[in-house]
């Protein structure tokens, strides 16, 4: 497909193209990107699924998320620097609550560091704080951040 935003479910072949977006989406100040073995170990477990999103037939962003019984957990969400500010994010965000309604989930989870910017989206998209873990991140540059857990009841 050309001259558009795709999303599908990828597999373990996709791994590669998730990890160079993780990487160029993740600011290294904050040691949040995974390494491939953490992604692979992820992946390996039952109820994970790989969104991966392309625009113009080129890798843009992906998510992961991993449903247990009736909860989903967004694990990851990263949209490549370039591709920002046209959508995929909040099309990826979709594409979650749709996935984790056709697996049965009644609510999505998901965790972030307080100051994230992808909050605001998070939280436009009906995701409300449930909790906070104090200092619970430390970035590589010695700051030390709270994770704000967020959570939204879905519809099926």
């Amino acid at each position: 497909m050309s001259g558009g935003l795709l999303i599908r479910e990828g597999g373990t072949a996709d791994l590669g193209e998730a990890m160079v977006t993780m990487v160029e989406g993740f600011p290294a100040t904050f040691g949040e990107a995974w390494t491939l073995p953490q992604l692979e170990g992820a992946f390996s477990l039952p109820g994970v699924t790989l969104l991966l999103a392309r625009m113009d037939d080129q890798p843009a962003g992906f998510a992961l998320i991993r449903t247990v019984l009736d909860e989903a957990e967004l694990l990851l969400l990263a949209v490549r620097p370039g591709q920002r500010r046209r959508g995929i994010a909040r099309s990826l965000l979709t594409a979650v609550f749709g996935a984790a309604v056709t697996l049965k989930a009644t609510h999505l989870h998901l965790e972030v560091r307080d100051g994230n910017p992808a909050r605001i989206l998070y939280e436009s998209a009906g995701l409300g704080e449930v909790g906070r873990r104090r200092a619970y991140y430390r970035g590589n540059d010695g700051s030390v951040h709270d994770a704000i857990t967020l959570s939204r009841r879905l519809d099926s």
